[in-house]
């Protein structure tokens, strides 16, 4: 065999370090002796196998540079005609091949813009799917959307099938029935067609914003036997719960993906969010552990390891992280607020907004950045700002109960726009009759107005179809300032069952425990001193009965 041939020999065994030794031994020889040595066409062609092999290695400038010089070499040989460029150019080998070699070595150090020029550089007639679609990714990424949809749309023409491109398209704004005119040749049966359209309808409806009718499309196909425990559309379901606020079925759908494939990474960096809300940190860190053996190169192991440092007070860790996700891809939303919310719990104000602006940019229907620069805002006493904000995410997001929340949150702080903003609490609980952050903040208005049975109704009811530590701890509270002590004990012992670490059930218990026969009364009772004992005063005897019938154990629910 001749040189040539060993060396593509060693490229097709994969054998690249090999390659790499070989190819730089017999290229000098070339460059020292080209009368005795490669003719033009396998010096050419050994160019690009040793940059291949460089590429394979993750020497990626150096396999730049070798591509350059075979390109170069190329040109100069063809224009003085030593050789024909049909000799060198041979299948696989050619000018647009190793053009998108280049082009993928730049965008693996960050040089999207070189990346986006080589790729331009190749006539449209000759651009091939796979250069389309990565035309279509730097278009997209930098904000240029027309090209980017021609680009899809090319990808379309020739792969129907490309399901990546049929997603971007719909979430550029292409119109379902648009991308589906441009699938009209699918190969295979009728039966494939038919869950395949319901698919695309699925995704047309999550980038439409239209989340109640994506859930159930995707629902649909989860519930068809012939694609349950599908782990991407697992994924998705629970990606359209999450967008629309779910939190409970997204943390569901989310962990069944998981457990169908705990290599998949997709919608595991969501996953960790909601673990990390939940307090659930044994799970967040089982996550944390797996996701980073998956792969360090792409953003989710490192959103995942964010979220258990910043869960475990590590917040230097937890930003390193973040950023980490972000360099790997400069648009990912979930690095973004991860680092936009430890930038707040550390007060770095402005840095904190600039993330958040970025990840509002980038998803402008997400809920969390608008909630970001909210609480940003808020911190840095810039009320106008921060009302502002709250007001135009009830526009650009509509009137969920989460935008009401938010936007009654920043009127609240406001005596003037108080009453304005408990009549949006009350809408958003009309919207949502168990939308927890707004019984919250209503019953903190409750609670400032004295108002304490009509907060104790509205947690009653909470209770009884959901459970957390915060509602029983609050429940627990404002049955104390009513005196029924048999009732705030018990829920001080079920918000600490929840949530041992709980500090106002752990304080409220201890007070109730170190002086239980000396209760505060309320504000509006006046609690005459000579009232007789046949008249009301609770007998010793009488009180250590009743509290001997609470149980204190905490142990667990």
């Amino acid at each position: 065999m001749c040189l040539l041939e060993q060396i593509k020999h060693l490229h097709d065994n994969g054998l690249h370090s090999n390659l790499i030794t070989l190819g730089s031994l017999v290229l000098t020889v070339a460059e020292n002796q080209p009368e005795n040595s490669l003719l033009p066409a396998a010096r050419y062609q050994t160019l690009v196998y040793v940059g291949r092999s460089l590429h394979s290695q993750g020497e990626f400038r150096r396999a730049e540079a070798t591509f350059k010089e075979a390109l170069q070499y190329a040109k100069a040989t063809a224009k003085t005609k030593i050789a024909k460029t049909s000799d060198m150019f041979k299948e696989g080998l050619t000018e647009i091949d190793v053009k998108y070699e280049m082009a993928e070595c730049n965008m693996s150090v960050r040089q999207y813009t070189q990346a986006l020029t080589l790729l331009e550089s190749i006539p449209q007639r000759h651009r091939t799917p796979k250069v389309n679609m990565k035309l279509g990714h730097l278009y997209q990424q930098g904000g240029m959307e027309r090209p980017a949809i021609t680009a899809y749309k090319e990808v379309l023409k020739e792969c129907p099938l490309a399901l990546e491109a049929v997603q971007e398209l719909l979430s550029l704004g292409v119109r379902g029935a648009e991308v589906a005119s441009l699938m009209i040749n699918i190969p295979g049966s009728c039966a494939a067609t038919e869950w395949l359209s319901l698919w695309v309808k699925g995704h047309a409806y999550l980038h439409n914003r239209d989340y109640p009718n994506a859930i159930n499309s995707f629902r649909q196909l989860e519930e068809n036997s012939a694609l349950s425990r599908n782990v991407d559309i697992l994924a998705t379901l629970g990606e359209s719960y999450y967008l629309a606020g779910d939190s409970k079925n997204a943390l569901t759908m989310l962990q069944r993906a998981h457990s169908v494939n705990h290599l998949n990474l997709r919608g595991s960096d969501l996953l960790a969010s909601l673990l990390a809300s939940e307090k659930r940190s044994r799970e967040l860190e089982d996550l944390a552990m797996l996701t980073t053996s998956v792969s360090d190169t792409a953003p989710q192991p490192w959103i995942t390891m964010g979220y258990y440092c910043q869960f475990s007070k590590k917040t230097t860790k937890a930003i390193y992280f973040a950023h980490k996700a972000c360099s790997i891809n400069p648009r990912c939303v979930e690095g973004l607020l991860l680092k936009g919310t430890l930038l707040l719990e550390l007060k770095k104000l402005q840095e904190a907004v600039m993330h958040f602006r970025e990840a509002m940019q980038i998803a402008p229907h997400r809920f969390e950045p608008h909630k970001g620069l909210v609480d940003c805002y808020l911190a840095m006493h810039r009320s106008r700002e921060a009302v502002t904000i709250a007001s135009n995410a009830c526009k650009l997001l509509g009137q969920t109960p989460r935008a009401l929340t938010l936007y009654a949150s920043v009127l609240i702080k406001d005596t003037l726009t108080v009453s304005k903003g408990k009549s949006l609490l009350e809408k958003a609980l009309k919207e949502d009759p168990y939308h927890l952050p707004a019984v919250y903040l209503l019953c903190e208005l409750y609670e400032q107005d004295m108002r304490y049975e009509a907060a104790i109704e509205l947690l009653r009811k909470q209770v009884a179809v959901q459970s957390t530590s915060r509602l029983h701890q609050m429940l627990a509270d404002f049955f104390s300032r009513v005196h029924d002590e048999e009732k705030a004990a018990h829920h001080f012992g079920i918000a600490l069952s929840h949530e041992p670490s709980n500090p106002r059930a752990l304080e409220g218990m201890q007070k109730m425990e170190a002086a239980p026969d000396t209760v505060e009364p309320p504000p509006y009772m006046e609690v005459e001193e000579d009232i007789a004992d046949s008249e009301g005063e609770v007998e010793e005897s009488d009180l250590e009965a009743v509290w001997s019938d609470v149980d204190f154990s905490f142990g667990g629910q």
